[in-house]
């Protein structure tokens, strides 16, 4: 049973990983629930302490993952266009280049980092904003987009280490 629920774990892993660059996937709830996958394994590595601060930890760079765009694009004078116009650039870059056999870089990373910074300036010309005024809100919208998934992924790395650390290494 251990087995499985370590496999299950790996695979929540992965999927985390994964959902912390995109954004339909909650990357570090998937990443916290192989800890508790792990959790309910015959030895349970983690201590209750250990599991609500990642719990908690979890919580806030989810809830922030949704502030930094926000802050970014306002900070940059963006708006609530650009926030938009960077998700769907995103959704562009990573589905459907690929689905249309135009992969841009190696595994569509530039796609990724592309399409969010062209998906806002294209949303904040299309409200009427001037080209450089434009490009600077989609730059803030990029740089917040960028800043909250370096959070995801940084956690789920983290989460990463524990659940090998404690699964193998103990």
């Amino acid at each position: 049973m251990d087995w499985l629920l370590i496999t299950l774990g790996i695979i929540a892993l992965l999927l985390g990983i994964i959902g912390a660059v995109l954004p339909v996937l909650p990357g570090p709830a998937i990443s916290y629930a192989a800890l508790i996958l792990l959790q309910f394994t015959e030895e349970a590595p983690f201590s209750e302490r250990f599991l609500v601060v990642m719990g908690l930890v979890m919580g806030a760079v989810t809830l922030l993952d949704y502030v930094v765009p926000i802050y970014g694009t306002k900070k940059f004078g963006g708006s609530k266009a650009g926030i938009r116009g960077s998700m769907i650039g995103l959704v562009i870059g990573i589905v459907i280049l690929p689905l249309l056999g135009i992969v841009i870089g190696p595994f569509g990373i530039l796609g990724i980092i592309l399409g969010p910074f062209v998906g806002a300036y294209i949303a904040e010309t299309s409200t009427g904003k001037d080209s450089d005024r434009a490009l600077i809100a989609a730059f803030g919208s990029f740089v917040g987009f960028l800043t909250g998934t370096l959070m995801k992924l940084t956690y789920s790395v983290i989460v990463v280490f524990y659940f090998f650390k404690a699964a193998f290494f103990l």
